[in-house]
């Protein structure tokens, strides 16, 4: 796998086309093969309780603290806007009881108009027989006269 991924000048075949590993090319795979080596040996050792481990613990407990205290002001908040939702819930709720009313008095008073209108109508209805009388009367005057 290390000797097919090595650049072409490092790469070397006899006459049956068999791979050959120069000097330089092992050095390149054994450095590539020892550095995960060397990691793995580094992380087995580090299973003791270090400061680092009890540095780690401690910030732990802090983070822990602080996500509590973010909860708890979250919880708060959420409190305080549903209680403001619900004040606008009750302020929607008056205003629509308002305008409904408002509406209600329109349609009376459109209502009264109509009987207003009704009613004068009636009264110029009288009125014009009287007024047709007045000037047949003041016609028939006229005519005496002549």
């Amino acid at each position: 796998y290390h000797y097919q991924r090595l650049p072409a000048k490092n790469q070397q075949k006899n006459s049956q086309g068999a791979n050959l590993i120069s000097t330089t090319a092992e050095r390149i795979i054994r450095s590539k093969v020892a550095k995960p080596l060397l990691a793995n040996k580094q992380q087995i050792g580090s299973k003791e309780p270090t400061k680092t481990s009890k540095e780690n613990n401690d910030l732990i407990i802090t983070l822990r603290r602080e996500v509590e205290d973010l909860k708890s002001q979250r919880d708060k908040q959420l409190a305080a806007k549903d209680q403001q939702i619900s004040s606008k819930d009750r302020q929607i709720d008056h205003l629509t009881k308002l305008i409904d009313q408002q509406q209600q008095l329109q349609l009376a008073i459109v209502a009264e108009n109509r009987q207003l209108k009704e009613h004068v109508q009636k009264l110029s209805g009288l009125l014009e027989p009287s007024s047709t009388t007045q000037q047949q009367q003041s016609n028939d005057k006229d005519d005496a006269l002549s």
